[in-house]
C-alpha cells in the first residue's frame, strides 16, 4: 500500500463483522505463534549474538513474553515453566525446549522426565550444560516491564542451577523480549485491519442515535453500552472505554452522570482485544443541534488541525531512529504548521500500550527514557495525539481534538489499518412518531 492509500478516511458506516468462533481463533492464534516462533526468534537471538535464550514463569506470574508463548489452550504457565531456545549455528533450526512435562501445543519440546531427575532445577542445569553456549540471554530490564520478566527468586535458582563455568554467561537484556513483542509477522498484519474495523464499527454504532437520544444519555450510559457490546460479540476489552463531553461554556471535559446536550462534542477512547491482538482509538462526534445537517466550521478545523498533526507524527518515522528524535521532528513539523500538538503516541500488539519506543506523553513532550528506544521495521503503532484550537463559535473557548487511531510501519512509511477519521460522527435526535391522526 503507498503512502497516499495509507491516509484514506475510514468507511463512513462501518459494519460489524462475523467474529470467529473460540476453536477457529485458538487455530489461527497458533498457527501465528508457530510461525513467530519459525522466524522472528532466530532472526531476533543472531541479530543480538546470543545462542541460547532463557524464560522462566510461574503460574499465575507469566513473563509478559511466556504468557504470549502459550498455545491457545495452555492459557497458564503450569507450576513453573522454563523454555530453553538454542542456536547450535550453522543455520540449523532454534532448538525449542520446555523443562517440564508439557510439550505446550508441540510447540516445544517437554525435556524433564520427574521419574528420572526429580529436582527440575537440576534438570534445567543439565541441559544448558550439554548444550555449552556462550551467552545465555535471561530478561531483566530497568527500561521496560516487557523485558523485566525475570523475577529475583527465579533468577537467583537459575544462577544455582547452572555450573560455575556458565553462570558468567548470562546476560541480561530487554532486546529479545522488546523484538518478539513488537514485531508483526504479515499473516498478523493481514488480519489487523479486520480487527481494527471491528473496532471502529463498534464505536459508530455507540456514537450514534441508536445509543444516544439528546437530553436523555448520559455519558456513562455509553461507557456501559460499549462495554456489554463488547461482551455481546464474545469479544475483550483492555481498559475502561471513555465518553467525554466538550461544552461551549465548560472549560473542562464533562464525563460520568452528565447528559448529552445538542450541541456537544463527544470523544471517546476504546479498544478491544481479539486473535491476541489490540486496537486503540479515539474519536470525536458531534450532536446536532435543531436545524444543522452538519458541525460548526471551527469544530472541524480542530478535526482537520489533528489530522495535519498525524501527518506531520507519521512523516517522522523513520527506522532506527528514536522515539524522542521522532517526536521532536514531529513537533517541528506540526509547529512549523500552525498547529499546537500534543504527541503521545506507542506501539501496540500483544498488548494496548505495547513493547517499543515511546513517542511523548500527553504530560511530557520532551525526551522520555522509553523514548531512547529505537523505531524498528513491522510494527504496530497507534498514532495518538491532540491539536488545540479556539473554536469561534464557541466563543474563542480553546477546545482539545484529540485523535487516535492504528497503524503500521513497514521500515518505509505509516499506514493506518483501516482509514482514519477525518469527519465527525453526526448524532440527530430521533425522529419523532407521527401521531395516529397524522
Amino acid at each position: 500500500m503507498s503512502a497516499s492509500a495509507g491516509n484514506l478516511a475510514e468507511a463512513e458506516k462501518p459494519v460489524v463483522g462475523d467474529v470467529l468462533p473460540l476453536k477457529e481463533r485458538a487455530r489461527v492464534q497458533d498457527a501465528w505463534l508457530k510461525e513467530r516462533l519459525d522466524t522472528i526468534v532466530p532472526a531476533l537471538m543472531r541479530a543480538n549474538g546470543v545462542d541460547m535464550w532463557v524464560l522462566v514463569a510461574r503460574e499465575y506470574l507469566e513473563d509478559p513474553v511466556v504468557a504470549t508463548m502459550l498455545d491457545a489452550e495452555s492459557m497458564r504457565a503450569r507450576r513453573t515453566t522454563i523454555l530453553i531456545f538454542f542456536d547450535s549455528g550453522g543455520g540449523q533450526p532454534i532448538e525449542r525446549l520446555t523443562v517440564s512435562r508439557y510439550g505446550l501445543g508441540g510447540l516445544f519440546a517437554p525435556s524433564w522426565d520427574p521419574g528420572a531427575q526429580p529436582d527440575q532445577w537440576a534438570r534445567f542445569g543439565e541441559i544448558v550444560a550439554e548444550r555449552n553456549p556462550r551467552r545465555i540471554a535471561i530478561n531483566s530490564s530497568a527500561l521496560t516491564a516487557f523485558g523485566d520478566g525475570m523475577t529475583l527468586s527465579q533468577h537467583q535458582a537459575l544462577v544455582a542451577a547452572l555450573p560455575e563455568t556458565l553462570r558468567g554467561r548470562v546476560v541480561p537484556t530487554d532486546a529479545l523480549a522488546v523484538g518478539w513483542l513488537e514485531t508483526r509477522i504479515p499473516a498478523e498484519l493481514e488480519a489487523y485491519p479486520s480487527i481494527v474495523r471491528l473496532a471502529h464499527a463498534i464505536i459508530a454504532e455507540g456514537l450514534s442515535g441508536k445509543v444516544i437520544t439528546p437530553g436523555v444519555t448520559k455519558a456513562e450510559d455509553v461507557v456501559w453500552w460499549f462495554r456489554e457490546r463488547i461482551a455481546g460479540l464474545g469479544l475483550a476489552t483492555w481498559f475502561q472505554p471513555s465518553l467525554g463531553i466538550a461544552r461551549r461554556g465548560s472549560t473542562e471535559m464533562l464525563e460520568g452522570d452528565v447528559v448529552i446536550e445538542k450541541g456537544d462534542m463527544l470523544w471517546t477512547d476504546f479498544g478491544i482485544t481479539y486473535l491476541g491482538l489490540n486496537t486503540d482509538t479515539q474519536h470525536l462526534a458531534y450532536v446536532l443541534r435543531d436545524g444543522e445537517t452538519d458541525a460548526p466550521a471551527g469544530l472541524k478545523a480542530g478535526l482537520k488541525a489533528a489530522n495535519a498533526i498525524q501527518d506531520a507524527l507519521t512523516a517522522s518515522f523513520k527506522a532506527g531512529l528514536t522515539g524522542n528524535a521522532v517526536l521532536a521532528a514531529a513537533r517541528v513539523r506540526a509547529i512549523t504548521g500552525g498547529h499546537r500538538p500534543t504527541i503521545y503516541s506507542h506501539p501496540i500488539g500483544y498488548h494496548g500500550h505495547g513493547a517499543g519506543p515511546a513517542i511523548g506523553f500527553w504530560d511530557n513532550q520532551g525526551d522520555s527514557p522509553t523514548g531512547t528506544m529505537t523505531i524498528n521495521p513491522n510494527t504496530a503503532w497507534s498514532i495518538e495525539l491532540s491539536a488545540a484550537l479556539a473554536v469561534p463559535e464557541w466563543d474563542g473557548q480553546l477546545v482539545d481534538f484529540r485523535l487516535e487511531e492504528d497503524a503500521w510501519f513497514d521500515g518505509r512509511s505509516v499506514t493506518y489499518l483501516d482509514g482514519r477519521q477525518s469527519d465527525f460522527h453526526l448524532i440527530s435526535a430521533p425522529r419523532q412518531s407521527l401521531s395516529a391522526k397524522e
